[in-house]
């Protein structure tokens, strides 16, 4: 039975859709979630829900955006704190935004949607800025900085590549998960400034 229909505008029906939305992707895989459930749900027609996303794609991807941004939001922490836990205290936001959008991430990084173009911008953005934020704290700078540019992003894709295999295995605990992507920047950064800092 569909809910009775609350008038919103156009952003508060749009953020009401995206709320849906994200919580059905996060609850099960992609190929799962109908527009029309989503529609069903906020007690709208499926017309209006194609006004504000064209199709599925569209709007899967309007999610995503809004989740990369929700997990930028998460793991910005204090520049003032000593450098190793600046890192795991992100590690431990961004498992916990895996966690929580487990079947989402999957559709990223394994699904039909791993390779799509719109997708992929999201990601290259997203993981942009977490690479300017620990190049930042690293504090390098010249041919360092460019060297560790390269090392901070394989890992931030090893890390990505990590968190996806462990939500759907749980091969090991959280906090293991966490130290083993710490030890892996330790190794990826080598010689960087400050890398004394982190823990071995």
């Amino acid at each position: 039975m569909s809910t009775p229909r609350r008038r919103l505008d156009p952003e508060q029906r749009r953020e009401q859709l995206l709320d849906i939305g994200a919580r059905l992707f996060g609850e099960r895989p992609y190929e799962e979630v109908l527009i029309e459930e989503v529609a069903e749900l906020a007690a709208v027609s499926r017309g209006l829900m194609y006004h504000y996303f064209p199709n599925k794609r569209d709007f899967f991807a309007a999610i995503v955006q809004r989740s990369a941004e929700q997990l930028l939001a998460a793991t910005e922490i204090d520049p003032d704190l000593p450098m190793a836990e600046q890192i795991s205290s992100g590690l431990d936001a961004f498992i916990g935004h895996t966690v929580k959008n487990q079947y989402g991430v999957l559709a990223i990084n394994r699904g039909a949607l791993s390779g799509d173009p719109a997708i992929q911008k999201v990601v290259d953005w997203e993981q942009g800025i977490l690479r300017d934020r620990i190049l930042d704290a690293l504090g390098v700078s010249g041919h360092s900085h460019d060297v560790a540019s390269a090392a901070v992003l394989g890992w931030l894709g090893f890390t990505r590549a990590v968190c996806t295999d462990w939500v759907e295995n749980q091969a090991m605990s959280r906090e293991e998960l966490r130290d083993l992507c710490v030890r892996a920047l330790v190794g990826a950064l080598g010689s960087a400034t400050r890398l004394d800092e982190l823990p071995h």
